[in-house]
């Protein structure tokens, strides 16, 4: 099984490569990685909404899922995993900072979807998914993980993002 899942990592990357090296495309893809280090984007996005909503619970119950996300994924998870990132054979057109930690899941992913889930409870589910799919796409772009870890990432997000909205939920 992981021999058919490398080489479908592989296949996807190549079939990615059209796209790397575009000045556009290249920059919303390491423009969004970047914004979401550490999660600032969505915790930014959490507090924004928060003063709309005037509400700082709105703030407080993202940046609470999203701790619990990053205790369990960077943690536990990522060490279960002991996967090596992609190989960057060339040098990226904008600075990134390169993780230490293993490839799979993708944190990226994991914290897009909760955050997602967390932000859509005011409404916009739409937007808030498909800024967590630029986000999540982002790591293939940047060759920061492989799309296997990003798939990873994304169902680890939604089922941790599922639970976090309804514990909000029953808590307000």
């Amino acid at each position: 099984m992981p021999d058919a899942i490398d080489r479908l990592d592989d296949a996807l990357d190549d079939a990615w490569k059209a796209l790397r090296g575009n000045p556009v495309i290249d920059r919303i893809f390491y423009t969004a990685s970047e914004a979401a280090d550490f999660s600032v984007l969505w915790h930014t996005l959490g507090v924004a909404q928060a003063i709309v909503k005037n509400d700082p619970k709105v703030a407080i119950a993202l940046s609470a899922a999203l701790g619990v996300e990053s205790a369990l994924i960077n943690g536990p998870v990522k060490s279960m995993f002991k996967r090596s990132r992609p190989v960057q054979d060339a040098p990226r057109p904008y600075n990134l900072r390169q993780p230490k930690t293993s490839s799979f899941p993708s944190g990226h992913a994991s914290a897009a979807m909760v955050a997602a889930a967390m932000l859509s409870r005011n409404g916009g589910g739409a937007a808030w998914y498909a800024l967590a799919g630029l986000v999540a796409t982002s790591r293939i772009h940047v060759r920061i993980h492989h799309a296997s870890d990003v798939a990873g990432g994304v169902v680890a997000g939604a089922l941790l993002g599922t639970v976090a909205r309804r514990v909000a939920d029953a808590l307000t």
